[in-house]
């Protein structure tokens, strides 16, 4: 029944995707979080960067940005990360790009965190003589990540979704192996349950796991 499977390396199509996965969350949790703090700065040049940046990045397709990062830093700048192998540098690529885009929502998520910190903790931070980053490190953030677990799941679960416009720069993720059996065999729907199910396998247990982290770290109000 699954002798399609012949022939294609579908574990480690999928292994790439858990790997962009992986490391595109924790490049975007990074810059996510300082564009957040950007975001709230009481520096204005900072605080416009990260508006502007939020706001431009959301609204450009991610198709977009993964093929920028391929033919625009790639073959038009000559960025190389690092590597001179085609596949390397394409994954380190479209990782770079799934960072650029996904911190946008991550910021937002971690934003929306903050706002929902007393003011007057923020003030009495003052007060003590903490400034502003340590009011945020210490104080403010600690708190908002706590508050903001079910909706960066939400934004991760939708990355390892997003891991699939990789094949359009030749990272050989899921998709383009589902691409390539689709072309060569007749099993289409067949191919295409597997491929769900395999995101399925991904997906719900970080669905399940941060729910369940959401529900024992909520902050009490």
């Amino acid at each position: 029944m699954f002798d399609f499977l012949e022939g294609y390396d579908v574990l480690g199509a999928f292994w790439t995707t858990v790997q962009l996965t992986i490391l595109s969350a924790v490049g975007s949790l990074i810059w996510g979080t300082l564009l957040a703090a950007m975001r709230v700065s009481p520096v204005p040049l900072m605080r416009g960067f990260g508006t502007a940046y939020v706001h431009i990045v959301r609204n450009i397709p991610l198709t977009v940005i993964i093929v920028f990062t391929s033919l625009g830093l790639a073959d038009i700048f000559g960025v190389t990360m690092g590597s001179r192998d085609f596949d390397v540098q394409g994954f380190r690529l479209a990782v770079l790009g799934f960072v650029a885009y996904t911190a946008a929502f991550v910021c937002e998520a971690i934003r929306s965190g903050i706002n929902t910190v007393p003011l007057g903790q923020a003030e009495a931070a003052r007060a003590i003589g903490l400034n502003f980053s340590q009011t945020l490190r210490l104080v403010v953030l600690p708190q908002a990540f706590r508050s903001v677990i079910g909706p960066l799941a939400n934004v991760l679960i939708a990355l390892t979704k997003n891991t699939t416009v990789a094949a359009a720069i030749g990272v050989a993720e899921a998709a383009l192996v589902m691409k390539e059996m689709i072309e060569n065999e007749a099993q289409v729907l067949l191919i295409a349950a597997v491929f769900a199910f395999g995101f399925v396998v991904l997906t719900l247990p970080t669905g399940l796991i941060f729910g369940w982290l959401s529900k024992r770290l909520a902050v009490k109000r």
